[in-house]
């Protein structure tokens, strides 16, 4: 996981329309950038979906919601349509922001050790520099634990 008080990594990556985003971008406005395994499965839809059901909130506080896996451009897409999800969701299937970030890792899955993405939260400030950072969130409290970080 990437300290607090250090720059985020910058990134370049497709969102769920194939539009091409940076971090450079969001420049002047919070960004919660939030690394989940897998689109359509049970913990990523209650992260997400929390995240939309607190949308407004997080846009009243001057947040953006960016969130990261490796599925394709597609199947986030899918998800964004089946869950109405009204904030961006980045492909990274080369891994490049996910290992920036330092949230691919080994896992343990009922006792089987596999490579994977650790549900991880980043709360980096309008300079973007990280200012909070999550590792292991449970995924349905994570959305009003970002809420609070905003202040």
């Amino acid at each position: 996981m990437l300290e607090v008080g250090t720059k985020a990594p910058a990134f370049s990556l497709p969102d769920q329309n194939g539009t091409m985003h940076t971090l450079e971008e969001y420049r002047g406005k919070k960004v919660i950038l939030y690394f989940y395994p897998k689109d359509n499965t049970a913990g990523c839809t209650k992260q997400a979906c929390g995240f939309a059901e607190r949308y407004p909130q997080f846009t009243e506080k001057g947040a953006v919601i960016l969130g990261v896996s490796k599925d394709s451009v597609k199947s986030h897409k899918n998800f964004e349509t089946k869950y109405e999800l009204p904030f961006t969701l980045l492909s990274d299937p080369e891994r490049q922001v996910i290992e920036a970030y330092d949230v691919w890792k080994e896992k343990k899955n009922y006792g089987k050790v596999s490579m994977g993405v650790v549900r991880t939260t980043y709360l980096i400030d309008e300079e973007g520099v990280i200012q909070k950072a999550m590792d292991k969130v449970k995924a349905a409290d994570n959305p009003q634990q970002m809420l609070e970080a905003l202040g």
